[in-house]
């Protein structure tokens, strides 16, 4: 079945005001120059450079989504940002379940699945990141968590149009290395294998799986002509327009 693929960037804790500005309005030329693109583009910059940055894609092919959210519309959460928040500065996408948040503030299953109930109610569509670490791949065990995540973290009542699911092997974020495309699709498979179980063959068929971890333009047409990976979701190099738009070019975008 045919799904269009995904070009998405994280941009993670970086860049200011100028620096976010700069890079969405190349990002807009880029994209621009390729005419008609037969994939989708989304950018998730952080929180304070959401609204100079939906300014700066204005008229343009290219989504806005932010990074987190709260699972509470609104009330006493002290630095958090709640779904209605982010669809009022106009995003219409969020990532959830990074394993840097589920590392750096212990995001469980449970509550990623809690913030994507949150997220679908007000109309945002959810970017669900899944993976294993090193030591988990090394003990045989990466289709396992993967598994065990989509079951804990993917709402029950998700599908195809509002739910995304990223796979992000952990050691491969950042860090310049890549599983084989044999690896890489055989989680893949494995994910629509189990996200056909939850949610019914239909829905799993039309659902996109994103592959994220060094993804560069370099690895880009071998990674994303695999059969079960129906785009990318990239870090490091979503922070350079040129690189970003190439990994959709390369990846026959």
């Amino acid at each position: 079945m045919a799904r269009k693929k995904l070009i998405a960037g994280n941009w993670k804790m970086n860049g200011l005001l100028a620096d976010g500005v700069e890079l969405a309005k190349n990002v807009v030329l880029q994209v621009k120059a390729m005419g008609k693109p037969q994939c989708e583009f989304l950018v998730c910059p952080p929180f304070t450079l959401l609204t100079s940055v939906k300014k700066a894609l204005r008229g343009a092919k290219v989504a806005l989504g932010a990074q987190d959210c709260h699972m509470a519309e609104k009330g006493a959460h002290t630095g958090d940002i709640s779904p209605l928040m982010l669809k009022d500065l106009g995003c219409t996408y969020v990532i959830l379940g990074h394993s840097e948040r589920r590392a750096d503030h212990g995001e469980t299953d449970e509550l990623v699945r809690a913030k994507a109930e949150a997220a679908h109610k007000v109309g945002l569509k959810t970017v669900i990141c899944i993976g294993e670490t090193l030591a988990q791949r090394d003990a045989g065990k990466a289709v396992e968590v993967c598994r065990n995540q989509i079951l804990g973290s993917v709402p029950a009542d998700s599908n195809a149009t509002d739910t995304v699911i990223a796979y992000e092997p952990v050691w491969a974020i950042g860090t310049g290395k890549v599983p084989t495309t044999a690896d890489v699709e055989e989680v893949h498979a494995a994910v629509r294998k189990v996200l056909a179980q939850k949610l019914g063959k239909s829905v799993a068929n039309k659902m996109r799986i994103l592959y994220g971890g060094s993804v560069k333009p370099g690895n880009a047409k071998e990674l994303l002509s695999l059969p079960d990976v129906d785009g990318a979701l990239i870090g490091g190099a979503s922070l350079k327009a040129e690189d970003f738009v190439a990994i959709a070019k390369n990846g026959t975008c």
